[in-house]
């Protein structure tokens, strides 16, 4: 009898994990006829990812439709892209796991923190440096210019496996731009900003910032098992080769320019969609940054005094999908991490056609009304 009514007890338990298998399966299944349908109405994409992070669902799941490269292979969900710009999400976390430690404040002054190469090349250009704090560098509000201007991509398109170094690059920021205004006072959306975080981390951890980041956003502990840089690290084992990225209008396959372009922390992390979505997803939840109150910097929105409106936090961006409120990053090549706290659920995707990205935007439409139904 005491069997009997153990099992009778334990059979709501498993009904209600039967019914959450179930439907967790019913929504993969529409959720993929949804992709392979969006995929089929653009005639000249390549291949498309996207992950959605669903844990109040029970929904981990990884969609592609397509191919990894143009006449290549199928697709496979394991297949790693590079997330150019979303690795500015992940600067700014390191940041902030360092003023969670006590090792950074966010209104320290940039001076001190970074190399005295950079210090100096940046003082003769006219920036006050004791005035640029980190808020600045992570809002985008430094009155820095943008070396990714002024001829860059012409420059890559004549050099395109030319091995840029993280000093060029900020070289060129002074060679061919000119400081806009005083921090605090402009947005303007940078790379130069967060090359120069990665020097402030590795100046702070006496490590390169590959392994600094590493090392305090916990990739190993939380799982991220393929993600890595390119180059400056070695590919994980068991990883899939990286997909091909493709430019059209300017006839450019990733594959045939050198990643240094952009990979200093302005760009730089190779990783899965279920690695990106997981990652953003565990971030926004308080398992990547513990203390709520630190995590919660990363919403600060810097009100200029141009007054010029900017969605643009510490290493996010806020936008709407179907009503719903979403944080998080877009990339070059046509990558995308948003959270939705609403549903808390994170998507990622990845169209492997930068200029498809209308065709983003309507996956990430669907795939979210599917959600909320």
């Amino acid at each position: 009898m005491t069997h009997i009514r153990l099992l009778r007890s334990a059979l709501p338990l498993v009904i209600t994990c039967m019914a959450a298998s179930t439907s967790a399966q019913s929504f993969k299944q529409r959720a993929q006829a949804v992709l392979d349908s969006i995929y089929l109405t653009d005639t000249t994409m390549v291949g498309l990812l996207v992950h959605l992070e669903a844990p109040d669902r029970s929904i981990s799941w990884t969609g592609v439709s397509g191919r990894s490269e143009k006449g290549g292979a199928a697709l496979q969900p394991k297949a790693p892209f590079l997330i150019a710009s979303n690795i500015k999400t992940y600067v700014s976390a390191t940041i902030l796991r360092l003023v969670e430690e006590h090792h950074l404040n966010l209104n320290d002054p940039v001076g001190p923190l970074i190399t005295e190469k950079s210090r100096a090349l940046f003082t003769s250009d006219g920036y006050d440096l004791q005035a640029i704090t980190l808020t600045h560098l992570l809002s985008h509000t430094s009155g820095m210019d943008s070396y990714t201007g002024y001829g860059y991509i012409d420059s890559i398109a004549a050099h395109p496996l030319h091995r840029w170094t993280r000093d060029e690059q900020l070289e060129r920021t002074v060679a061919v731009g000119t400081k806009l205004a005083e921090p605090g006072a402009h947005y303007a959306y940078t790379d130069a900003n967060y090359l120069l975080l990665t020097e402030v981390i590795e100046g702070r951890t006496g490590k390169p910032f590959t392994q600094a980041m590493r090392e305090l956003l916990c990739y190993d502990a939380m799982g991220y098992s393929h993600t890595w840089m390119p180059t400056l690290e070695p590919m994980p084992a068991g990883t899939l080769p990286l997909v091909h990225h493709y430019w059209d209008d300017r006839g450019w396959d990733s594959y045939g320019i050198d990643i240094s372009v952009d990979l200093y922390g302005g760009g730089g992390i190779a990783c899965t969609a279920s690695d990106l979505a997981r990652f953003n997803q565990d971030l926004f939840t308080g398992k990547v940054v513990k203390d709520s109150t630190t995590l919660a910097a990363i919403h600060t929105t810097v009100v200029t005094q141009d007054s010029l409106p900017s969605d643009y936090h510490l290493g996010i961006s806020t936008e709407t999908v179907r009503g719903l409120s979403a944080v998080g990053h877009g990339g070059f090549w046509g990558t995308k991490a948003l959270y939705l706290p609403d549903l808390n659920t994170t998507v990622s995707i990845a169209v492997l056609e930068r200029g498809h990205r209308a065709t983003q935007k309507a996956v990430i439409d669907q795939m979210v009304g599917l959600l909320m139904r």
